[in-house]
């Protein structure tokens, strides 16, 4: 029946959405006075936006929603600059967000991010720091739907990677991750009580790893045409400092297709491999507001998972756009387990895109439907 009801939306999405965008793109089809009116609303927006906007910084008051945070308030500063001067007009944008939140469900997060383009795109390095208080929900390993059960921890997550350009857009590099958890405010009688669930008293992984990139895309931010490939690979040892001894492999393939008039679909196939004794918030999983729209972070997890996704993205008006979107996945603690049965699961919704700037930065709103309805806001693209 779920598959019926996505269908539905699907084809109401393939059938309605263009047609009210071309309403809107069409200026004479609106009276005059309604027309204005709409300008108005737009130039107040860019004036919002150039009032909080500085010639290096971007500040954005910080208001997120998600089924997993519940509304969350807080700010976010952002930058967004090249390194060097006279640079080719392909150089990519370098970007810093900063970014405080406090939830409802009493969840602190600070985070901070560098994606730095060095050389002419010639290198690139990546490096990302969460500080975090986060009461969140665990809905045990694999296929079987358990109650979700309330737990809290606060943790410390780190990861660097640097890559240099070996062919075009062809980018290698070494990788780092470090993560530190300390568990408490466990449901009583719950699974992670129990001391079963590997991580359940507070993992601590630090690994060395590879990544291996495929990256053609004509813009960083929102993509019209090309695609990005990535291959990782990492190892958590206790040489490096890690109490649990995993592998794991994720192998990301995005494809962007532009259709004219700028009208813009985009697939992705992510594959996630575990091998050996991995604790529970490093499975693999899908959920949450980047990998299947509509269901709860980590509600499927387990040694391995695949997913797929699609999006056609479309203008509106000026600097308004919509997404339609769907996407499919499953979880399995073998190879074998993978296919078209009981086990895959879908998600649909549509969204609506702000773009913030020429870069191409977006502010998004997703309305998701999965096991869930959902509903998700905050920046850029997911895929």
């Amino acid at each position: 029946m779920k598959t019926i009801h996505l269908f539905v939306l699907a084809l109401m999405q393939v059938s309605i959405l263009p047609a009210a965008a071309q309403i809107l793109q069409d200026s004479d089809s609106i009276p005059q006075n309604e027309t204005r009116s709409i300008d108005r609303l737009f130039v107040l927006a860019d004036q919002v936006v150039d009032v909080l906007s500085t010639d290096t910084w971007t500040f954005i008051p910080a208001v997120t929603y998600s089924p997993e945070t519940s509304l969350g308030i807080g700010g976010r500063a952002l930058r967004i600059f090249r390194t060097g001067e006279g640079l080719p007009a392909d150089t990519r944008p370098s970007s810093l967000p900063l970014t405080f939140l406090y939830t409802l469900k009493h969840q602190l997060i600070l985070t901070g991010e560098l994606e730095l383009w060095m050389k002419e795109n010639r290198s690139f390095l990546h490096s990302r720091v969460i500080v975090s208080d986060y009461p969140f929900q665990f809905s045990g390993i694999g296929n079987e739907i358990m109650p979700a059960e309330n737990y809290a921890t606060r943790y410390l997550y780190f990861h660097l990677y640097y890559e240099k350009r070996i062919g075009r857009g062809i980018y290698l590099g070494p990788r780092y991750e470090f993560r530190i958890d300390d568990i408490y405010g466990k449901s009583p009688g719950g699974l992670l009580e129990a001391g079963n669930i590997p991580g359940s008293e507070g993992p601590r992984l630090s690994g060395l790893g590879l990544a291996l990139n495929v990256d053609r895309r004509d813009n960083i931010f929102q993509p019209g045409s090309g695609v990005y490939h990535q291959l990782t690979w990492m190892k958590f040892h206790s040489f490096f400092g890690s109490n649990f001894d995993f592998n794991q492999w994720v192998l990301d393939l995005r494809k962007y297709w532009s259709l004219g008039s700028g009208h813009i679909f985009v697939g992705q196939a992510r594959f996630s491999f575990t091998q050996g004794n991995a604790p529970f918030q490093h499975l693999s999983m899908w959920g949450g507001s980047d990998l299947m729209r509509g269901y709860f972070e980590g509600r499927y997890r387990d040694k391995h998972a695949m997913v797929y996704q699609a999006e056609w993205r479309f203008p509106v008006y000026r600097n308004l756009g919509m997404v339609a979107f769907g996407s499919a996945g499953q979880v399995g603690d073998e190879l074998a387990a993978f296919g078209v049965n009981s086990n895959l699961r879908f998600a649909g919704g549509l969204g609506f895109r702000y773009r913030l700037n020429e870069e191409g930065l977006n502010l998004r709103i997703d309305f998701a439907f999965g096991d869930q309805p959902a509903f998700y806001f905050g920046l850029n693209e997911v895929i």
